[in-house]
């Protein structure tokens, strides 16, 4: 029964350890964040109304606020929208279009990221970006610049910090645990997620930007 808790610890903890490691330096403010190309905002849930949920509005605005202070050029919105009744990455171009002011043309819609690991490898795979800003939630954060970071995008982070400690955001931090073993499983079998065929939808926003 000990080896077996003893397994099940190390299972939970070792992941911890490893985002811990390295997402070490890499969380800053929005004003003192390494200028990146590309910011990659992480989906999450959108309202039947077709508005961003909270979580995720405040994501989209470190986004905006990053674009605005000319650290980023591009924002890659990466969720679910597998379904035309349910579209996280169109709700959240169009919340920093009418919300933000943030041109269209500098936002790319990546529709099949349906989780933080399939964001991560799309973001390489498929969009051709080789280091980004990673944005999500303070509990989230360590996780997904660890995982773009060993699937080969040198990530950086902004966290979303503003969230009151209640029982939604403590449920949140108690699934990374979870979460953080799905991540090294991920990982070290190099699961595939949806690909297709690669996109250079980054690319050009970039080079239009100038």
């Amino acid at each position: 029964m000990w080896a077996g808790l003893a397994a099940v610890v190390v299972v939970l903890l070792v992941p911890w350890g490893i985002s811990a490691a390295l997402s070490h330096g890499r969380v800053h403010p929005v004003d003192q964040t390494p200028p990146r190309d590309v910011t990659i905002v992480f989906g999450a849930q959108v309202l039947p109304s077709g508005e961003p949920s909270q979580y995720l509005r405040a994501r989209l605005d470190l986004a905006a606020d990053l674009y605005r202070a000319g650290r980023t050029k591009v924002i890659l919105v990466s969720g679910d929208g597998q379904s035309p009744y349910y579209d996280e990455p169109t709700a959240m171009r169009r919340y920093l279009v009418k919300e933000r002011g943030i041109p269209q043309q500098a936002i790319v819609r990546d529709e099949a990221g349906l989780h933080s690991y399939d964001t991560c490898v799309r973001a390489r795979k498929v969009f051709g970006v080789n280091s980004a800003t990673v944005i999500s939630q303070d509990y989230h954060e360590p996780r997904i610049v660890t995982t773009c970071r060993m699937v080969g995008v040198d990530a950086h982070g902004v966290s979303d910090v503003s969230q009151v400690h209640d029982s939604v955001w403590r449920k949140g931090w108690l699934r990374e645990f979870g979460s953080r073993a799905k991540m090294m499983w991920d990982v070290t079998t190099r699961r595939d997620p949806i690909l297709g065929p690669p996109d250079d939808s980054v690319h050009t926003a970039v080079q239009r930007h100038g």
